[in-house]
């Protein structure tokens, strides 16, 4: 807690940028440095914040795509001799075929973190072990579409994006549901050849790294126990994979900070990040649960003392909120970020706060005493 005495500030123990992020953008920023009569993109945005990109995009880099894959750049403007970084998410293996075949340089400026790349080898494993791939995951999200393509390389796959999905899944598991109608209720996310009748006799579960852990572990569970009730306990091993937490360490050290957050007695949370930012979304929900909560991507969304600009996160719509702020003494203040917003943003968003309460104790005298 840093008290400025008529507010304070709760500040969870881990958040903001991760190895994985800070990667990706020192490496951006070294192409275009080691490039300057280059064309130097980018296969989408670097991360899920919207001030990073813009900086990215005022140094002169390009967007070929947006998040969701729709082209800005059409492949054919792309010449082997232009830069093309790989975002921190990785990227499907029909894009880096379609790369190489072009000729153009696809490792030096890759950005691909490291923890996105172990879900791929443990994919990778459990396709060479001939189970089908369960992969929890958001299916237009960057990370999953990449983690769907090496996945479904090597043995075959399927995606569910909740415990719902996993739920109806579950049903063609144990025969409850048709056969036929699971590629229309699971359209657009099983890999090409999907035998329902045949391929769900194994399965081991993945993730997309940014979901939620405790979600993850749910829908293992209950995709073990369904395969028990299936096949019986003594021979579950040759059922279901049980495979270990493939979540980063900062998505994780992020969320068990927010639950310790939780449990103080705060009047309202603020979260910082980037609006299409799947891990930040996640803390949004989890600070939604205990206080009122405002999920912006700046300071600027600050409007005043009385009014703030932020991002609903279930009707997917930014709203304008007054009487924000308490009129009450010490206000209490839950403040934190995803793994894709810059820190200093955080600073900023303090400060401007803080510029609401002006018998509050100088700056200087409180980082002295934190």
């Amino acid at each position: 807690m840093m008290d400025f005495g008529s507010v304070q500030f709760f500040l969870a123990r881990h958040f903001g940028f991760c190895y994985g992020v800070e990667n990706a953008i020192e490496i951006s920023y070294r192409a275009l440095e080691e490039n300057p009569d280059k064309n130097v993109y980018l296969l989408s945005q670097m991360i899920h914040n919207q001030e990073v990109n813009a900086d990215l995009q005022s140094r002169g880099i390009k967007f070929i795509t947006d998040t969701d894959g729709t082209q800005f750049i059409s492949w054919g403007e792309i010449k082997k001799e232009d830069v093309v970084i790989i975002p921190a998410f990785g990227t499907t293996l029909e894009i880096e075929h379609l790369l190489l075949d072009k000729q153009v340089e696809v490792q030096k400026y890759n950005t691909t973190c490291p923890f996105v790349e172990k879900v791929w080898t443990r994919a990778e494993k459990l396709g060479k072990e001939k189970y089908t791939i369960v992969i929890h995951g958001k299916p237009k999200h960057e990370e999953t579409r990449a983690t769907f393509s090496h996945s479904e390389h090597h043995g075959h796959s399927v995606i569910v994006q909740d415990m719902k999905e996993a739920q109806q899944l579950a049903a063609y598991i144990t025969g409850e549901k048709r056969s036929d109608d699971f590629y229309t209720e699971f359209e657009k996310k099983y890999s090409d050849g999907f035998d329902v009748k045949k391929d769900l006799h194994r399965i081991g579960v993945v993730n997309q790294t940014t979901m939620l852990a405790s979600e993850t572990q749910a829908i293992a569970d209950f995709l073990k126990q369904t395969m028990i009730k299936q096949f019986g306990n003594g021979n579950i091993r040759n059922h279901f994979a049980d495979t270990r937490d493939t979540l980063c360490y900062a998505t994780n050290d992020n969320q068990e900070a927010t639950y310790e957050l939780l449990k103080t007695q705060a009047d309202l949370a603020i979260v910082v990040g980037g609006y299409n930012s799947s891990n930040t979304s996640h803390i949004v929900e989890l600070c939604e649960r205990h206080f009122p909560t405002y999920f912006i991507n700046s300071e600027n969304e600050i409007l005043s003392s009385e009014e703030i600009q932020h991002f609903n996160l279930s009707g997917k719509t930014r709203k304008r909120t007054t009487a924000y702020l308490p009129h009450r003494q010490p206000t209490k203040i839950v403040l934190t970020s995803g793994a894709s917003c810059p820190d200093t943003l955080v600073d900023r968003v303090m400060l401007k706060l803080l510029s609401y309460f002006p018998g509050s104790l100088p700056l200087e005298k409180v980082l002295q005493d934190f």
